[in-house]
């Protein structure tokens, strides 16, 4: 079965930076972490979840990989960024990383953004990443996702 247009473009950059993980996608929902968990057959805490902010001066984008069931503190985020930032809208992780909220990948992005990668999620030998589309997944370890990401290894949670 051939993969969507916006999940071939995560394989494709997975296969870019050489990494030999396989995209694949589910007939279940994975836009939520307990969906993913659910259609995966896995802990919602192997369930790295992409959220994108929006810096509020820089209007950069700011990702932040947490484990499923984390609620993403923003006052911590916002100390190691430089400045506050706020949820961003559907319009703009699209423009910044060419995808869909609930569907938003750690790589292969319209434009770098700068990560952040949630501690927790060093505890699990397999994880599982969005993949372009509310029903694309891969798996991977969470080294992999560090050296793929390139992103600072943070606690998340207050």
């Amino acid at each position: 079965m051939s993969l969507s247009s916006s999940a071939q473009k995560v394989q494709q950059a997975l296969n870019a930076i050489g990494m030999q993980l396989e995209v694949v996608e589910l007939p279940d929902s994975t836009r939520t972490s307990s969906e993913a968990a659910q259609a995966i057959g896995c802990q919602v805490g192997q369930i790295a979840k992409s959220i994108i902010f929006q810096a509020l001066v820089s209007q950069r984008p700011i990702m932040v990989i947490a484990s499923g069931p984390n609620r993403v503190d923003e006052k911590l985020i916002t100390q190691l960024v430089g400045e506050s930032i706020g949820k961003a809208d559907a319009d703009f992780v699209r423009q910044h990383t060419g995808f869909v909220i609930g569907g938003v990948p750690p790589v292969g992005h319209a434009e770098p953004v700068e990560t952040f990668i949630d501690l927790d999620l060093m505890q699990y030998p397999e994880i599982w990443a969005a993949a372009g589309t509310p029903h694309a997944v891969f798996r991977l370890t969470p080294g992999e996702l560090l050296r793929m990401t390139g992103g600072r290894l943070v606690q998340v949670t207050g």
